[in-house]
């Protein structure tokens, strides 16, 4: 099957595929039931030694730049409690850790989780991470420019290997709260 952005050589659907993903997105890809059918999660074979962005879109196509997004694991902090949340934002912006993540979280303090923090408790590689079976309590907060983005690359749980979801997928996952503005310049 040919990818519907970029340019791999092949693209399964991922209930094929749970060998290659970390547990708990193979468990949350097998028990799925969100509004599009599991066989339009796809997964694509990649190359972790060029998983930087600007080289990966170098070498699988320039329209990945638009249609990649990254997804990364924060802490809020408040009188002595941390709560981990997930951000999903398209990989030409940032995360607004400090404006829209600690006002969304209710944090005193907001910034990236440390990575053996963010690994350990996300059950997934550093570079891999993915919104697809992140813990059930966390919070996930997603920009409103990746819902709105027909097909959306993202990591797969491991370095190696990347998913194409449909975008409206990401409004409908367990503790998905969309907002306007959460990925910035």
């Amino acid at each position: 099957m040919r990818a519907p952005i970029g340019n791999f050589d092949e693209a399964r659907p991922a209930p094929d595929c749970l060998d290659l993903l970390t547990p708990p997105v193979a468990d949350a890809v097998r028990s799925w039931h969100g509004d599009v059918p599991a066989e339009q999660l796809l997964y694509v074979d990649t190359d972790p030694a060029i998983a930087d962005t600007a080289v990966f879109v170098e070498h699988h196509g320039a329209d990945l730049l638009d249609s990649s997004a990254n997804c990364v694991v924060v802490a809020g902090k408040r009188g002595g409690e941390s709560t981990l949340a997930a951000c999903l934002v398209l990989s030409r912006t940032r995360v607004d850790v400090n404006g829209v993540v600690r006002k969304q979280l209710g944090a005193r303090k907001a910034s990236f989780a440390p990575m053996d923090l963010a690994t350990g408790e996300s059950a997934m590689e550093y570079g891999g991470i993915t919104p697809i079976g992140l813990p059930a309590d966390w919070p996930l907060l997603v920009d409103s420019a990746v819902v709105d983005t027909e097909w959306v690359l993202i990591g797969s749980g491991r370095r190696r290997g990347k998913l194409i979801v449909p975008g409206k997928v990401f409004a409908g996952l367990p503790g998905a709260v969309v907002l306007e503005g959460l990925g910035t310049g």
